[in-house]
């Protein structure tokens, strides 16, 4: 019985890939290349930034949306690279810097936008630390595929997401959901807490949670459940 319920959950997860399928198979139909879906990710998430930075309730949930786009797309570039056979490291670096990018500006933007609204400056440096965790993951991303390079083939996180391993006990399920919650599917916890105006819950939550993210990562287990 847990198996099954194991094996669903796995299958569920990331709920952001129940969009990128349906949105990939109107790509391949575009003149869009990986990298620049690439670039739309990137571009859709900094105008989430934008949003946010006002610290308007309004605002907030377009750009909300924006994310949700944003996560979207990041999801259709490794899922057209595949299919056209486009798959470079150029891309695959690209891939890596535009999600840094797009998590540190909306954490820095979040966190201004709220101590502009509360004129509290602390809520911006909560924002701040939350960014330099997205940044210092984003570092040891690097030395882990500077130093495994032979090993890796030049593929995206979500290719690894779908070659690498299933979890298969506890701690293997926590580092998973997890990951997946964190990461994959972040944009969706950031869309309904925007509708309540409650995002500046993310500030404390994501200022320690983004220092266990990079933690996690420097552990090989984790790195089946990147994404």
């Amino acid at each position: 019985m847990i198996s099954r319920t194991k094996k669903s959950l796995s299958d569920f997860f990331p709920l952001i890939r129940h969009l990128s399928c349906r949105l990939t198979p109107i790509l391949l139909k575009t003149f869009f290349t990986p990298n620049q879906i690439t670039l739309l990710s990137l571009l859709c998430g900094l105008l989430c930034a934008g949003c946010f930075s006002f610290g308007v309730h309004n605002l907030e949930v377009i750009g909300a949306f924006f994310l949700v786009i944003s996560y979207t797309l990041d999801n259709c570039d490794g899922e057209v690279a595949r299919i056209k056979n486009m798959s470079s490291e150029f891309g695959a670096k690209f891939d890596d810097m535009a999600d840094w990018i797009v998590d540190a500006s909306f954490f820095i933007a979040l966190g201004y936008g709220v101590s502009q609204a509360n004129e509290q400056i602390f809520w911006l440096w909560l924002g701040i630390i939350a960014a330099l965790g997205a940044f210092i993951d984003y570092i040891v991303d690097l030395h882990y595929y500077a130093k495994n390079k032979e090993k890796i083939d030049v593929i995206t996180r979500e290719e690894q997401a779908v070659q690498f391993k299933q979890p298969h006990n506890t701690l293997d399920w926590l580092i998973y959901i997890f990951h997946k919650l964190s990461r994959a599917d972040f944009c969706f916890i950031v869309l309904i807490l925007a509708v309540f105006n409650i995002t500046y819950l993310l500030l404390p939550i994501a200022a320690i949670g983004a220092q266990i993210y990079w933690v996690t990562d420097l552990f090989e287990r984790a790195r089946g459940y990147h994404t």
